[in-house]
């Protein structure tokens, strides 16, 4: 049974899901590319996250291909670029996003990253989609503590229903301030690239290849184990074909002892400190 992790308001959503950042950039890996989200939703990930930036709505078109007949059986993040957050920006773009994932509603949209266009505005035009059926949620990406308690505070604002950061185990700056405010406030953290991007360097970690040993697992399934452990984490990691996925999904089974933690913590230090939001 796949665990969950439920959004303001009660529904729950796969606490592991697919990304697609990098997919739709080459036509002939499109093909492909579905069917690997099309297995993953087969094996629990029913949660895939995409956005008008990746491969200039490519990836959205992935999407499409993937859920075509299963459309009811996922849930689809998408995400609008700051520079079209404004109030009629953001409807356009929607709808854009609409007609490449061929569908009638997004269910999570959310805010790529703050830009130029004030935040009532960009929720103004959440709450309008929201209630012409186009999208059921909304939410934020790469907001830290600041923004959040600005986000809360205008009109509506209240109702973010995510928030959509880097985490991984050697990323955790959330861990001081972020994390824990979210939670306070009820809203889930999706964690993007849950293995780094530098991730020979992440999965070289002694301590991940001990922990992966004691479960029989590999070091990449630990890091995503890892990063779902608090009950509050929406891990989305990416896998463009049917062995990654198998692997992927398998990390979902993984519950991280006291001694793992322990171990993983040592060499993968939490913040004692505020620090900047990480965005690679």
């Amino acid at each position: 049974m796949m665990r969950t992790v439920a959004l303001p308001g009660g529904e729950t959503v796969p606490a592991l899901g697919q990304g697609t950042w990098y997919m739709g950039e080459r036509r002939g890996e499109a093909a492909k590319e579905a069917d690997a989200l099309r297995l993953g939703v087969d094996l629990g990930m029913t949660l895939l996250d995409t956005a008008e930036m990746y491969a200039s709505g490519g990836a959205e078109q992935v999407v499409a291909q993937a859920v075509r007949g299963i459309r009811d059986r996922v849930f689809i993040v998408s995400k609008v670029l700051p520079q079209n957050a404004s109030l009629a920006g953001t409807v356009a773009a929607c709808e854009r996003s609409l007609k490449r994932l061929a569908t009638d509603r997004i269910d999570l949209y959310l805010l790529h990253w703050r830009g130029g266009h004030p935040l009532a505005e960009t929720v103004g035009a959440f709450q309008a989609l929201k209630a012409a059926g186009k999208i059921r949620y909304w939410g934020v990406s790469n907001l830290d503590t600041a923004d959040m308690e600005e986000l809360v505070a205008v009109p509506g604002g209240s109702a973010c229903a995510a928030n959509q950061v880097l985490y991984h185990p050697d990323s955790r700056g959330i861990e001081f301030d972020l994390l824990p405010w979210c939670a306070a406030h009820a809203i889930p953290v999706m964690a993007y690239s849950p293995l780094g991007h530098h991730v020979r360097r992440l999965l070289g970690s002694s301590a991940l290849q001990a922990v992966a040993a004691r479960h029989g697992a590999t070091p990449a399934q630990i890091a995503i184990a890892w990063g779902m452990r608090a009950g509050q984490v929406i891990s989305i990691p990416k896998a463009a074909d049917l062995a990654h996925v198998r692997e992927n999904a398998a990390a979902g089974e993984i519950t991280l002892t006291a001694e793992d933690l322990t171990a993983i913590d040592a060499a993968h230090r939490p913040p004692s400190r505020k620090v900047g939001l990480d965005l690679l």
